[in-house]
């Protein structure tokens, strides 16, 4: 049977299924840990989103077939399921409801590697009725389905930026798109798209010259605009019922007065500014008689910059606000929406239950809820709040990946540690609840670097090292985002230095409290790579082997670039920005050197792994080559692998499952855990 199928008759058949609520995590011990397969496969269910109206599902799944597609699930009583987007050489994904009867979706092929096709998916629609696909835009690569010639296609480089909010009684057609710029400054010019006949028609305003970026009101309004020029950002805003703009600011790019990150229906501007020792993004409004934002901040998240959302769901004003600190938060002012997220959670406790509701807070709202955790990857639930005759307000419709046992599973928790220069240092830690005593440690180091690396979920890299009996040490070094731009700006012009001493006590730290033995290894991808291939030079008394994988390795190609090297780094970035964040390669010119692995090579003693993808253009296999000709001139020969058609990022499961497999044979040979 279909496993699609089996959604689709719990939809079908409410009252006769019930929820589990408790889950034992006291199962027995397990003879031989899950296959690295079970780690990186995709899940069954991966995108899993509600119609305007909460009668429908749209689900992509790769169950039951060889491609990832679209499922549409009536979630009334004798509902029926519809495929309505199935390919042999195509994946569905970005799937978005136009409205009740019309979903819109892209469509690439994740069996190439992702090295291609370089995103760009086009833009389709398909209605519920059965009626023929539609394409409207196209896509890099060769062509899926065809229009017959249709000129009302549009070229590649155009992308949805905002499906409006359903209004009672108008039923919505249109999508705000954005034509990509292909120039050195990539603009973004809006324009809307009818999803039913593919005609076009251009904004009713003019942009504000080099705009990047833009922030939309629930109606896809374009409310603010952002610019970029010569190293300084802008941003201007458009008031509801006006052509004009208004700038808001023209800074530079490192020192930028507050940022937008919503806008309501009802015209309040909504911005991050910081404030206090660690400089903490707090959320506020934006007060426009004063020109600046509101002193007293609405949202503050101690410990964390404000990362997150406003939640609207077509109301006029914010219902709730949802959040990252350690790990995701949902605050609601609604308080029909409080008591059902106390209801959730009450069933669902020690997990993340984030809802997406139509009807918020009305009485006869809809829910879906995904419940998540750091041992469970997730499942899904409906909830009615008028439900039918004979149906319950609680339905299960399944587990994201249901091969994941959350009971085999580690656990994640986040200590704040200080380094040795007195900076508060978070680290990340995930280890198997049983046990005992020290364990052989994994340092993994996040890329990037100018991210934030973890958040309290599953992730598969550390739960599949945690099953094979490390511990593994996540430090979130200065430079990473989340955390204050005192944390982020102290690691500026500090790769390989003070942000590699991070790394290294973060391990001394776990080793200090009983949680790491002496044996450890270090990993990392792209700038994780790079801070293992330095650790293993700097701490070599740390490390008894390090494996990098799509690693920078060659900081002086990184900043300058190469007439005979392909990468995607804009000549932009390396005048404004890369200078400022890692080194100027002219005044800086000794710094980068002493600091960049590929002339560092004789100083590494460890073992060492390398894997990089040979269609990668952020992290070109030329960095690759280099280091691994560096080793072997230095009598350290690396293990060593390649991917064709891979990017920046292992995208095929055979890939990452390969390349699992590579890293646990590697880890086990010289940690033995």
């Amino acid at each position: 049977m279909n496993p699609l199928t089996c959604w689709a008759r719990r939809a079908a058949n409410a009252a006769a299924i019930a929820i589990t609520l408790a889950t034992s995590l006291a199962a027995p011990a397990q003879a031989a840990p899950p296959p690295a397969e079970l780690f990186f496969k995709d899940a069954d269910i991966i995108e899993a989103v509600l119609s305007p109206s909460g009668r429908r599902l749209a689900i992509t799944s790769a169950k039951g077939a060889t491609r990832v597609g679209l499922v549409v699930i009536d979630m009334g009583p004798g509902g029926q399921m519809q495929r309505l987007a199935q390919f042999s050489d195509g994946d569905v994904f970005q799937v978005r409801w136009v409205n009740d009867e019309r979903l819109i979706f892209g469509v690439t092929d994740l069996s190439e590697g992702s090295g291609r096709p370089q995103g760009a998916p086009g833009l389709f629609s398909v209605a519920t009725d059965g009626k023929p696909m539609r394409q409207w835009v196209r896509r890099m690569g060769k062509p899926f389905i065809s229009n017959g010639g249709d000129d009302r296609i549009l070229d590649w480089n155009h992308f949805v930026l905002r499906v409006p909010a359903p209004q009672p009684g108008q039923p919505n057609e249109e999508v705000l798109i954005a034509e990509y710029g292909l120039g050195e400054v990539h603009t973004l010019t809006p324009l809307w798209l009818n999803t039913r006949t593919g005609r076009t028609r251009s904004v009713s305003f003019d942009q504000p010259r080099n705009t990047v970026g833009w922030l939309t009101d629930e109606n896809a309004e374009p409310r603010v605009a952002i610019t970029m020029e010569k190293g300084r950002r802008g941003a201007w805003w458009r008031a509801p019922g006006s052509k004009d703009w208004v700038q808001l600011y023209d800074a530079d790019q490192f020192k930028l007065p507050f940022q937008p990150v919503s806008v309501d229906n009802a015209g309040n501007l909504y911005v991050t500014r910081t404030e206090g020792p660690h400089r903490l993004h707090v959320l506020t409004r934006y007060d426009f008689a004063a020109q600046a934002p509101e002193p007293k901040p609405l949202v503050v998240t101690p410990g964390f910059d404000f990362s997150g959302e406003l939640l609207s769901e077509g109301s006029r004003t914010a219902l709730g606000v949802r959040v990252q600190v350690d790990g995701e938060a949902t605050v609601w002012f609604d308080d029909a929406m409080k008591a059902l997220q106390q209801q959730a959670d009450r069933l669902l406790p020690g997990a993340v239950n984030r809802i997406s509701c139509r009807r918020c807070g009305q009485p006869d709202m809809v829910a879906l809820v995904r419940s998540s955790s750091d041992r469970d990857p997730g499942r899904l639930l409906y909830y009615q709040a008028k439900p039918a005759e004979g149906e319950k307000p609680w339905t299960s419709l399944g587990r994201m990946r249901p091969d994941v046992k959350p009971e085999q599973m580690a656990t994640m928790e986040l200590a704040r540690v200080p380094a040795r220069d007195g900076l508060e240092l978070p680290v990340w830690v995930t280890r198997s609840p049983n046990a005992k005593g020290p364990l052989p440690a994994v340092v993994l180091v996040h890329g990037g670097p100018w991210i934030r690396g973890g958040t309290w979920r599953w992730h598969p890299m550390a739960q599949f090292l945690a099953s094979r009996g490390y511990v593994v040490i996540e430090p979130e070094f200065r430079g990473s985002t989340g955390y204050g731009d005192t944390h982020f700006k102290a690691g500026f012009k500090q790769w390989g230095q003070a942000m590699q001493d991070d790394v290294a006590d973060a391990l001394r730290w776990a080793q200090q409290q009983g949680l790491a033995s002496d044996k450890a290894c270090i990993a990392g991808a792209s700038y994780g790579g790079y801070s293992t291939l330095m650790g293993l030079a700097r701490d070599g008394d740390l490390y008894r082997c390090g494996v990098a994988w799509i690693a920078v390795t060659d900081l002086d190609l990184l900043l300058r670039g190469s007439w005979w090297v392909r990468d995607d780094t804009t000549s932009l970035a390396r005048q404004y920005a890369l200078p400022e964040m890692i080194g100027d390669p002219d005044k800086d010119a000794a710094l980068i050197a002493a600091h960049s692995p590929v002339k560092l090579a004789a100083r590494i003693k460890a073992p060492v792994l390398l894997a990089f993808g040979e269609d990668d253009r952020r992290v070109p296999l030329a960095h690759g080559k280099r280091m691994r000709e560096a080793l072997q001139a230095a009598g350290n020969d690396p293990v060593w692998v390649t991917y064709p058609g891979e990017g920046h990022g292992f995208a095929v499961i055979k890939n990452r499952v390969d390349f699992a497999q590579r890293l646990e044979a590697f880890l086990a040979r010289h940690l033995q855990p």
